[in-house]
C-alpha cells in the first residue's frame, strides 16, 4: 500500500485547480512542496494547506501524515475504492499569515496569491464605517486586473461590481452607482504598474478590521447551546467578539506585548492579559481537545512571524518614507510633469519580473528567515497542557474524562472593561460573515 498514489485537488486563492498525485503515506509538507514547485512559489512563508472542518478552514500540520486529515477512505485499498464512487481529496493552498506591507513578500507569484486572497477577504467584510476604503480598493484592483483605463475599451459594464464590492455595498448603493462612478477613481490610477496596484490593495485592504485576520468561533461558557465568541487571529495579536444574530461587536484587542500567557487545557482556552489584570484569565471553550491544542500551535506560529517581520517592516518604513521624501524634493525643483515621468520611483518597487532587485531581497531574506521553529517568543509564553497525545480531526472524541477534570468556573466577568480597546472601537458594531464557499468538481 506504501507504493501506491492518491489523487488530491488542490484549490489556489486564484480559484485555479491543481490535480497532484502523492503516495498514500505522504506527509502535509510533502503535499506543500509539490503544490509550490507546480505553482512557482518561491516565498512561502505567508501559505498553508487547509481543509474544510465544520465550515472552518483547519490548516494542516505539515509534520503530520496527510492521513491524519482525511478520510478513512484515504487509507484504502485502490481496488476497493475503484468499487466505490468518492469525491476526490480537496486541500486548500490559503494565507495562513497576514502581512500588511506587501513588500515583505518576495516573490511575485506569492505576493499576487495574497492579493487574491485578501480580494476573497474583502467581499466578505463588514466594516460599515469605512465605505470609502471599498471604492478604493476596487479602483485598485481594476488597476491591478485590467492596467489603465482606456476609454474605446472600458466602457459601460466593464467589470462586474460582485466581484470587488461586499454585497451590502451593492445593495445599499446599487450596481448602477458603482459603475458610474468607480471609473473615474480607475482613472486616477493611471500610469501604476500592476505590482504597484497590487501593494496599494493589500495596504489599504489590511486597513479594515475583518480582512487580516483569521476567525473562529468559541464558546463562553462550557455547556453552551452555540458559539457566541469569535476569536479574531491577526498578525499584531488576539482580537474578542461577541457575536449575535450575525453582528460582532470588539470586546477587546489583545496585542502581543499585552499577552503574557496562553494555556489549553482539554476543551478550554486562557489567555492571561499581561499589566493590571494579569492576575485574571480571559476563559473560552472551543468545543474539541484538538481545536484548543490547534488554536494554541497557531497562536504560537503567527506570534513567531510576528517577531521575525518586525525589523523588515521597520527598514520597509524607513525605506518608504525615505523615498517619498526624496519625491518630494524633486517635485519641488523640478516640473510635475516632468517627474510623473521619472522612471526612478518605480526602479524603487524593483523590476516587475523579480519582484525587487538582487541587493533588496537578499536583505529582506536576510532579516525574515525560513523557519518558523524557533524557541524565542520575547516574552509572550504558550504552554499546552496535558492531553499529549496525538489526536485526528476527523475523530475529536475521547476527551470528556479530560474535561471533567477541568474547572468549571468562568473568570469571563473579570475582563468586562474596554481598558484596551483602539479608540472609537469601544461601541464599534459591524456584521461579519463567515463561510466557505463550496465547491464544484465536475
Amino acid at each position: 500500500m506504501s507504493s501506491e498514489l492518491r489523487d488530491i485537488l488542490v484549490l489556489l486563492p486564484t480559484w485555479e485547480q491543481l490535480r497532484l498525485s502523492v503516495g498514500v503515506t505522504a506527509t502535509g509538507q510533502e503535499l506543500f512542496r509539490l503544490v509550490c514547485d507546480v505553482a512557482h512559489i518561491r516565498d512561502t512563508r505567508y501559505f498553508g494547506l487547509s481543509v474544510v472542518r465544520n465550515e472552518e478552514y483547519v490548516f494542516l500540520d505539515l509534520k503530520q501524515k496527510l492521513s491524519k486529515y482525511f478520510s478513512k477512505d484515504w487509507r484504502m485499498e485502490m481496488n476497493q475504492r475503484s468499487k466505490i464512487s468518492r469525491a476526490p481529496f480537496i486541500a486548500f493552498f490559503r494565507v495562513q499569515f497576514y502581512v500588511e506591507n506587501g513588500r515583505a513578500i518576495s516573490d511575485k507569484t506569492a505576493r499576487y496569491l495574497y492579493y487574491c486572497h485578501l480580494k476573497e477577504q474583502v467581499l466578505r467584510s463588514r466594516c460599515e464605517h469605512r465605505e470609502e476604503v471599498y471604492f478604493l480598493l476596487a479602483a485598485c484592483g481594476l488597476q491591478a486586473d485590467l492596467g489603465d483605463h482606456q476609454e474605446s475599451v472600458h466602457v459601460g459594464k466593464y467589470f462586474e461590481p460582485q466581484a470587488y464590492f461586499p454585497q451590502w455595498i451593492i445593495s445599499s448603493r446599487g450596481a448602477d452607482y458603482i459603475l458610474r462612478h468607480v471609473p473615474a477613481m480607475h482613472r486616477e490610477r493611471r500610469g501604476l504598474s500592476p505590482k504597484e496596484a497590487v501593494l496599494g490593495f493589500i495596504r489599504a485592504a489590511c486597513r479594515l478590521e475583518d480582512v487580516p485576520v483569521h476567525f473562529f468561533r468559541l464558546y463562553k461558557e462550557k455547556k453552551e447551546d452555540g458559539p457566541s465568541i469569535l476569536l479574531g487571529l491577526a498578525l499584531k495579536g488576539v482580537l474578542i467578539y461577541r457575536e449575535a444574530d450575525d453582528d460582532a461587536q470588539l470586546l477587546f484587542d489583545f496585542p502581543w506585548p499585552r499577552i503574557s500567557k496562553v494555556t489549553c487545557l482539554g476543551k478550554k482556552l486562557e489567555i492571561q492579559p499581561e499589566g493590571p489584570l494579569a492576575a485574571q484569565k480571559l476563559r473560552l471553550y472551543t468545543g474539541y481537545t484538538w481545536r484548543s491544542r490547534y488554536l494554541l500551535h497557531l497562536l504560537r506560529a503567527t506570534h513567531r512571524l510576528h517577531l521575525s517581520l518586525r525589523p523588515v517592516l521597520q527598514w520597509l518604513q524607513q525605506l518608504e518614507e525615505a523615498e517619498e521624501r526624496k519625491c518630494y524634493r524633486e517635485s519641488y525643483i523640478s516640473d510635475p510633469l516632468e517627474q510623473d515621468l521619472n522612471p526612478r520611483r518605480r526602479d524603487y518597487l524593483g523590476n516587475e519580473e523579480d519582484g525587487m532587485d538582487s541587493r533588496r531581497q537578499s536583505l529582506l531574506l536576510s532579516l525574515c528567515p525560513q523557519s518558523h521553529g524557533s524557541s524565542h517568543t520575547a516574552g509572550i509564553k504558550l504552554y499546552s497542557l496535558r492531553e499529549e497525545r496525538e489526536m485526528s480531526v476527523d475523530e475529536p472524541t475521547g476527551t470528556e474524562r479530560l474535561c471533567r477534570t477541568t474547572p468549571s468556573s468562568s473568570s469571563w466577568s473579570g475582563f468586562q472593561q474596554p481598558g484596551h480597546l483602539h479608540q472609537g472601537q469601544r461601541s464599534g458594531r459591524w456584521r461579519l460573515t463567515i463561510g466557505v464557499t463550496s465547491i464544484s468538481t465536475a
